[in-house]
């Protein structure tokens, strides 16, 4: 995690309200830090370049040169002198001497805050990023940074990055070709480098999903069975969506979405169809919690799915108590493969207890953790941490806040993260980790 490399990402939940853009404001940090980034691999590998040729001139080497250290990287990003010109730096032959392999392993170990800036180098580096193969990479490596993704608007979304305690700017989602979409119900989901936002247009289901990779929107691949108020979750480059509603059918349908081929598999049905359920990755295994039937009966069992086995679980009693008739789905979230929940009604946190299928109270949400049955509030795992995302209506309009706690088998302590001005009501929220 990098959370472990302090060197690589600046101060932890450091706070700030200063919106900056994601591509922009990198590009401009990275040639204000050091005159130029582009000579950040150079000058640490020139002279083992030198070294290689001298060996190659004994006996060509059978092993592949030792990468660099990082930090003796980022030392010379902040303290070079060197005057050399953006032409000379740019051209891509400046890097031949340096393998593939060699580029990818030392770009993985930067925060990816840095990769709009570093894909502005040259096409090399470009093709790294656009093409997610530094993100492929870095989830082989179990390298891996959480960004929170909200939106309080419609047809807006924010991003927090909490490592380097910074708000980032997302482009505005394309403007809808009716009303349809912008007032509709919509999920969304985090997975991989996509942010997947699904939604309705007049008599049909779309899908609109947003990369890392080029910062933008694009149409993404609606599911076999389209739906909406469903129950989802991530696990590294795929995600699992379980019932939900088709026009007035209730569902027990379930498919995997894989974010490298963008296909969806259709999945065995669950035992029970269900609507306005949760999800959940835990153990390797997927969850879908609580929802109600067709009939408007509240469930109060959950699903385990085993992907290896590719059957499911009934799990009576499993969340028993979470959501009510009128309430927003369970509000779940996972760390270090706990399963916790926020019990909107009481403000409390709640930790599941896997030997006997109980909950146990922890303790109280935040103070400004308003919403209606649940609705307008958002719980994530956020790495090892909790989030909680809400805020209130003042005299000068919406706050939003972020709350964060790292469980540690005591009752909750939040900190407030970040807070700015926006509307206080969440419509939407997901942690991307890659």
């Amino acid at each position: 995690m990098l959370e472990d490399r302090p060197y690589l990402i600046s101060r932890v939940f450091e706070s700030t309200s200063e919106q900056e853009s994601n591509w922009h404001y990198l590009a401009y940090h990275f040639h204000e830090a050091s005159d130029s980034k582009k000579r950040l691999l150079n000058e640490e590998l020139g002279e083992e370049q030198g070294e290689q040729e001298d060996r190659g001139k004994r006996k060509k080497s059978l092993h592949q040169p030792e990468t660099p250290d990082i930090a003796d990287m980022e030392w010379h990003l902040d303290n070079s002198d060197d005057q050399k010109s953006d032409e000379e730096y740019s051209d891509p032959n400046y890097f031949n001497r340096l393998t593939r392999d060699m580029l990818v392993s030392c770009l993985v170990l930067l925060s990816r805050s840095n990769y709009g800036a570093v894909a502005s180098v040259n096409r090399v580096f470009r093709s790294m990023i656009w093409s997610g193969e530094l993100y492929r990479r870095r989830r082989q490596l179990g390298i891996t940074e959480h960004w929170v993704y909200f939106s309080c608007n419609a047809l807006e979304w924010e991003a927090y990055d909490p490592y380097r305690g910074r708000w980032v700017a997302v482009p505005k989602m394309p403007p809808s070709p009716t009303e349809s979409f912008t007032l509709s119900d919509k999920e969304s989901l985090a997975v991989g480098t996509e942010l997947l936002v699904f939604g309705r247009e007049v008599n049909s289901y779309i899908v609109l999903r947003y990369s890392i990779l080029t910062n933008s929107w694009s149409p993404g691949v609606v599911m076999n069975s389209p739906r909406c108020l469903f129950g989802s979750s991530s696990l590294g480059g795929k995600a699992i969506v379980a019932g939900g509603t088709n026009g007035p059918a209730t569902l027990s349908s379930a498919e995997l979405y894989d974010c490298e081929t963008k296909t969806w598999e259709t999945l065995p049905t669950m035992n029970r169809a269900r609507r306005m359920c949760s999800g959940v990755f835990m153990d390797g295994k997927f969850y879908v919690i609580g929802g109600m039937t067709s009939d408007n009966e509240v469930l109060t069992c959950g699903e385990e799915y085993d992907l290896e086995q590719r059957s499911w679980r009934l799990i009576p009693n499993m969340s028993a108590g979470l959501n009510g008739a009128s309430g927003a789905p369970p509000l779940v979230a996972v760390v270090n493969n706990e399963l916790y929940a926020a019990h909107y009604a009481d403000k409390e946190v709640m930790k599941y207890n896997k030997e006997n299928n109980t909950w146990v109270r922890l303790g109280k949400l935040p103070e400004r953790s308003d919403s209606v049955n649940g609705w307008g509030l958002a719980f994530r795992a956020c790495g090892e941490r909790l989030i909680v995302i809400g805020g209130q209506r003042g005299s000068q309009g919406g706050m939003i806040e972020l709350n964060s706690w790292i469980p540690d088998g005591g009752p909750p302590k939040w900190n407030i993260i970040a807070n700015k001005h926006s509307g206080n009501f969440v419509f939407n929220c997901a942690v991307m980790g890659c």
